[in-house]
């Protein structure tokens, strides 16, 4: 019973020791040209505007050197065209996202991207009752660069396509 009890404590404080050596950090960005503009995320609405954009915020954990895993919120929005049935559409779009580190230097770190999830369109026509859509949410980034500000901050750019953008950038924070 002894020796029982002595392995689970033991246990335990191993785990709690390695989750308080990872490392984590928070983000958030603009991206630009989305994948709910490039396809048709619109429930077949017509004459649908072009989004501003999208709004992303993500955690991400260290789980090995070069990995890193979190997940992602991004909003966005667009209206149709006008006249008497002017209507507007939100975008939600919550994925897990994954990270490799493919080069660092003193200055520059070099990763790939990938991101899953779920995109929520939320539909808000003028004479009706709103209604969502979901549908398939990614993000692929061969190329994203991340330029450390200071030891907290970090800026960051990306290049890729998805929910989040075709061209991204934004800020990190590391604690």
């Amino acid at each position: 019973m002894i020796k029982k009890v002595l392995l689970a404590t033991v246990l335990c404080l191993s785990a709690l020791t390695g989750v308080s050596a990872q490392k984590a950090e928070i983000s958030a960005s603009y991206g630009a040209y989305t994948q709910m503009d490039a396809t048709d995320m619109k429930d077949g609405w017509h004459h649908v505007n072009t989004a501003w954009g999208a709004l992303n915020l993500g955690v991400n954990f260290r789980v090995a050197r070069n990995i890193w895993i979190g997940p992602s919120y991004t909003f966005s929005s667009t209206t149709t065209k006008g006249g008497p049935d002017h209507s507007n559409i939100a975008y939600h779009a919550i994925m897990m996202n994954g990270r490799y580190h493919y080069y660092r230097n003193s200055i520059v770190t070099l990763y790939a991207k990938f991101g899953l999830g779920v995109e929520i369109s939320h539909m808000q026509p003028r004479h009706n009752d709103s209604y969502n859509k979901a549908y398939c949410a990614f993000q692929i980034v061969p190329v994203g660069a991340q330029v450390d500000i200071s030891r907290d901050w970090a800026m960051f750019a990306e290049g890729g396509f998805g929910a989040q953008g075709l061209f991204q950038f934004g800020f990190k924070y590391k604690f």
